[in-house]
């Protein structure tokens, strides 16, 4: 019996230590979640909208001349193009810009839509986006420049007439971070080939290219009548060229050869050959067509040489832009790739001289990011494009103009509330908690004693870095001083002034030093020597 009513006794015992330590756990349960949310980060909170090297203001929509009065269907058609390839992305591009991949928003909604008017397409834009006044950091405007897409002659084989090879991209030119069979190749940046297993060098310039550098390796698509032809395909990234039995072979830029672009006509200009006024195109190339022998050293000056690769387009098709989707005559622009995403609407407007060389046409249309260019460069910077054949050249050839331009960025990047999110700095303590803790280095104005006891002897005045803590002075040095000092003290009150004991601040007491610890060999000695004498 008594051994039955030990065993319960110790059964209840283990039950209710068995309840005491639920309870306190479950006590302590507060205590540990108020702790966890003392340690836990702040909140990862978007930073406002940043476009590197960029001045941008938020405006309305009746802020931009001309926006009620554009017809934005055919921008939105090319938006909507656009959008394709946005929406395939299965992750954030690994260059990250300040838009990102928050164009998938609207167009997630562009796709629902079936927009068939322009009030309707600037319904949609003015739902979906804000507007921000943009430009290059301390300027007030943007820079436009044109292009197109040439139509010229060529032949698929090399006859006395066609002589000047259309190059596609070498299998030895290398660009560092990309494979050679990339699809795409960066428009900027150093390019090189290989030499041997591992050496690699810069690749070759124009001048070299010219002189046959690559010539015989199969690499030709098609064959022109002239430098000329090419260079001007060249600048302008894409040509279709027409065959002698009617077909046309439509190419477009692949890869260049790692030289920056150098502008012939800038070269004109400073040599003063062509004034800047007239400065065009069409001027370049009858300055060639006359003078040969000039501009085959001209041409040489931009070593800049671009390789090209076959699309398989119709005569109907547009170009295909760096995006990856056709052109849009009069909707699309080339952007500054490093700095913008493809798919963004930019709202241009200013005058143009696309009637003449002379005239100032009002231009006030939504465009679309869709391309890119070496030469473009900058946040308010675009290439227009204005489709194909010889009038288009006309036009975007006369194309150097200063224009304004807005950014339309989605909702979610509205920098006002995203700004209104950020963490702002601690306060400023207030004047009375300055004065009881002072920032006084006493180490800055602090005298050696026996300077100290030399002025002390001439009966000179204490200085300020010495005065008591909590001196009125001290702390208030840039209020003027409420009463005068006396000009000139006598010689007792000097005296008594410098016998008075000073306050002074005392040095910063530094960290001791660390401990020099003994060679681990002699603690050993001394732990064997204390063995020794214990086992005597």
């Amino acid at each position: 019996m008594a051994r039955e009513a030990l065993t319960d006794a110790r059964g209840f015992g283990r039950y209710a230590a068995t309840l005491y330590v639920i309870a306190i756990a479950l006590s302590l349960v507060p205590v540990a979640a108020h702790a966890a949310r003392r340690h836990l980060p702040y909140p990862s909170l978007a930073s406002p909208l940043e476009i590197s090297g960029s001045q941008y203001t938020p405006i309305g929509w009746a802020d931009i001349p001309g926006w009620s009065e554009d017809d934005q269907l055919q921008a939105y058609k090319a938006f909507r193009i656009s959008c394709k390839p946005i929406s395939a992305q299965q992750k954030p591009p690994a260059d990250p810009k300040a838009l990102g991949i928050s164009l998938r928003d609207p167009c997630r909604a562009a796709k629902a839509l079936d927009i068939s008017d322009g009030a309707k397409a600037r319904a949609f834009f003015e739902q979906h986006f804000l507007p921000l006044r943009i430009s290059r950091l301390g300027e007030g405007e943007g820079f436009v420049t044109g292009y197109y897409e040439p139509v010229i002659d060529g032949s698929r084989t090399q006859t006395d007439v066609y002589t000047v090879p259309v190059y596609r991209r070498p299998s030895n030119l290398f660009v560092r971070g990309f494979k050679q069979s990339a699809a795409s190749l960066p428009n900027k940046g150093e390019v090189f080939r290989k030499i041997g297993r591992r050496k690699l060098v810069p690749y070759y310039d124009r001048a070299e290219i010219e002189d046959g550098k690559i010539a015989g390796r199969g690499l030709e698509i098609c064959w022109l009548k002239n430098q000329t032809d090419l260079l001007f395909t060249q600048i302008q990234g894409s040509a279709r060229v027409r065959l002698e039995d009617g077909s046309t072979v439509r190419i477009n830029y692949d890869a260049h050869n790692g030289y920056p672009y150098t502008a012939v006509g800038r070269i004109l200009i400073d040599r003063g050959i062509i004034p800047k006024d007239q400065m065009s195109m069409q001027r370049i190339r009858e300055w060639m067509d006359q003078d040969p022998d000039g501009a085959n050293e001209l041409r040489r000056q931009n070593r800049s040489y671009v390789f090209f690769r076959e699309v398989q387009l119709s005569d109907k098709d547009e170009a295909v832009g760096a995006q990856g989707v056709p052109l849009t005559p009069g909707r699309s622009i080339a952007v500054d790739k490093s700095l913008h995403v493809y798919g963004t609407p930019f709202f241009i407007e200013g005058e143009l001289p696309i009637e003449s060389e002379q005239s100032k046409t009002p231009f006030r249309r939504l465009m679309i990011a869709q391309d890119t260019g070496s030469a473009i460069t900058g946040p308010a910077r675009a290439d227009l494009y204005f489709g194909a054949g010889v009038e288009a050249g006309r036009v975007s050839g006369r194309l150097r103009s200063n224009m304004r331009f807005a950014i339309l960025v989605p909702r979610s990047l509205d920098p006002v509330a995203r700004g209104r999110k950020m963490p702002l700095p601690d306060a400023r303590p207030s004047e009375k908690i300055a004065k009881l803790f002072p920032q006084v280095d006493p180490l800055k104005d602090q005298k050696p004693k026996d300077q100290t006891q030399k002025d002390q002897n001439r009966g000179a005045k204490p200085t300020e870095a010495s005065a008591a803590p909590g001196s009125k002075d001290t702390f208030n040095a840039r209020e003027p001083a409420k009463t005068a000092a006396p000009a000139a003290a006598p010689p007792s009150a000097a005296v008594a002034q410098a016998s008075t004991p000073v306050a002074v601040a005392k040095p910063v007491p530094l960290p001791e030093a660390r401990p020099n610890p003994k060679p681990i060999h002699e603690l050993r000695h001394q732990r064997r020597y204390r063995d020794y004498l214990r086992v005597r």
